[in-house]
């Protein structure tokens, strides 16, 4: 992506801000106007005071200089607090967006993506975005109005000293321009890096136990120093340019300053121009050749911040692969059946099908279990049916209705959800029973949760259910976090439920638990049961059997093992 299309693109983002924009410009033209009026000055102190030694001058000009450095100063604080909102609103934007960009797309996409380098994209590239917007494409376009303005000032004194000038500002341009490119590539390389880091973070510490058991501690140590080492030479090597920016461009304007005093002294002598026109000139040079050196000191912001937009931008381009279509209707509240027809499903990485050619009824209120060795696709049709996933071949009908014909919002709002990794969050207990209706009243959550056989063991908590249950319920054992995953189905009273491996992970006594609380959320619901504990699944109303994505036997817990087929060995080696 081009630097002009970048500029494109966050001019957009800026565009909602530019009339304030407009008022913070006004203010920075003010300010360097300021800044040329006291460079101008100089030539009146000098000559009218201390060569002429002009009374009525040595009153006044102190007074107008007081007064220009306060006019300064409050159009400086108000251009600085009008950019700094512009700059802090639009990074809030930008986060708000993606944040709601990434949760639009498919599973898949997080299977694609690292968690680490979503967050490294949310946070620190956008926080370089931050620091390029806010400060230094600010302190560019202050920069930029303060060396117009001082030009004409010194051309206006001498337009043949001022001629310099011409000579040194090409040579200043060249390494502000070859930094850049380095700068900008670099930039790239460690936020590459930075994601990195992030990654190795957020698995170690998400996986510690893991990393505990297996005495891990010192290796991932190593693999993580080896990590920041790779972005420590690369922070270096920025470090390096930008430090060599600065003597180079103080040598450039050096010799400009030389070669002014050499001419500007003969003007002097030879009687052409006065000491104070000279001083007054060298001033708004120096003055104006400060800011051409600040160019460099942010010249590495800016072209961060550009790397950075070039990587945020490239989130927000992707398309969800999963989309409402334009005249999706919303389903109707499920109450016939749902049928799937000829589905056959591969994913995008691979040619052989997961699924293949699936036909299969539910009716409303029936209780189906679904069984199979593991990788033989119970989970992926669990998932086409909320649109976790999409088909590419055959169809999935509620009531009739393709669920590619109505919105996403109304189909899921249908279906609720008990997985085997619970998914909880880093709130109360009642906030993560309120997750599946937050318009739910005190007692219709203290109704789930009893409902859950969650009511119990809630009471016991410290703070009962203004207890905070840490990141992914860690001070909650697994029958009790199921249990609140089960209370929030319960309260979310989808007519849809897919439980999905929900008590496999359980010990025998939580596992008892957590089953009954089951059995109040499958009543009156249609129910699709994933389980490897056949036990679990004895009371089905029908049970399928899925090998190698296609449906190798259906029926009741008895019919299937009078069978003696797939079903009845899988029950043998369970419990013979």
């Amino acid at each position: 992506m081009t630097n002009k299309e970048i500029l494109k693109r966050l001019y957009h983002v800026i565009k909602p801000y530019q009339a304030k924009l407009f008022v913070a410009m006004v203010a920075m033209v003010c300010v360097s106007a300021g800044t040329g009026a006291q460079t101008w000055l100089v030539k009146d102190v000098l000559d009218k005071i201390f060569i002429d030694q002009n009374t009525f001058y040595l009153k006044l000009l102190p007074l107008v200089l007081l007064a220009i450095f306060f006019l300064k100063g409050v159009v400086y604080y108000l251009y600085s607090i009008l950019l700094e909102q512009v700059g802090q609103s639009v990074i809030r934007d930008f986060r708000v967006n993606i944040f709601n960009h990434i949760h639009k797309q498919s599973l898949s996409f997080f299977n694609a993506m690292p968690t680490g380098t979503l967050m490294s994209r949310i946070i620190s590239d956008v926080a370089l975005l931050q620091q390029a917007v806010s400060n230094a494409l600010v302190g560019a376009v202050r920069d930029f109005f303060q060396v117009i303005i001082l030009l004409g000032v010194v051309f206006y004194m001498n337009w043949r000293l001022a001629m310099i000038t011409f000579i040194v500002l090409p040579i200043a341009a060249y390494p502000i321009t070859r930094f850049g490119k380095l700068f900008r590539k670099l930039s790239t390389s460690t936020q590459e890096e930075v994601a990195l880091v992030s990654n190795i973070l957020h698995e170690t510490i998400t996986g510690s136990r893991i990393v505990k058991a297996f005495t891990k501690e010192e290796y991932e140590g190593k693999r993580f120093l080896h990590q920041v080492t790779r972005l420590f030479v690369l922070t270096m090597k920025d470090a390096k340019y930008r430090c060599l920016q600065h003597p180079m461009m103080e040598f450039i304007g050096g010799g400009a300053i030389a070669l002014i005093i050499w001419f500007g002294g003969k003007e002097v002598i030879g009687g052409d121009m006065t000491p104070g026109t000279f001083f007054a000139f060298l001033t708004a040079l120096i003055a104006a050749y400060e800011p051409v050196k600040g160019v460099t000191k942010i010249n590495s912001t800016i072209q961060q911040g550009l790397a950075a937009a070039t990587r945020v931008f490239a989130i927000l381009d992707v398309e969800p692969e999963i989309q409402d279509k334009k005249d999706a209707i919303d389903l109707p509240p499920f109450s016939n059946r749902i049928e799937c027809s000829n589905i056959t499903f591969c994913y995008d990485d691979d040619t052989t099908p997961v699924l293949s050619h699936i036909d299969l009824t539910v009716p409303a209120g029936e209780a189906l279990a679904i069984v199979g060795p593991s990788g033989g696709g119970k989970t992926t049709l669990t998932n086409l049916i909320p649109r976790f996933l999409d088909l590419k071949e055959g169809s999935i009908r509620i009531d009739g209705i393709d669920i590619r014909d109505v919105t996403m919002a109304s189909l899921r709002n249908q279906i609720a959800m008990v997985t085997q990794q619970t998914i909880l969050f880093n709130d109360t207990v009642r906030n993560n029973i309120a997750y599946g209706d937050q318009q739910a009243q005190e007692e219709q959550i203290h109704e789930a949760a009893r409902a859950a056989h969650a009511y119990d063991f809630i009471q016991t908590l410290p703070d009962g259910f203004d207890t905070m249950i840490g990141e992914g319920g860690a001070r909650l054992s697994g029958g009790q976090r199921q249990r609140i995953s089960i209370a929030r189905a319960l309260l979310k009273n989808a007519p849809i439920l897919i439980l999905d491996e929900a008590t496999s992970a359980l010990d025998t006594e939580s596992e008892r638990e957590v089953q009954k609380a089951l059995e109040n959320l499958m009543k009156d619901r249609t129910t699709l049961v994933i389980a490897h504990r056949l036990s679990t699944i004895k009371n089905a109303d029908r049970i399928i059997v899925i090998k190698d994505g296609v449906i190798v036997e259906q029926g009741t817990h008895d019919s299937l093992i009078s069978q003696k087929g797939e079903y009845e060995m899988l029950y043998n080696m369970q419990y013979k």
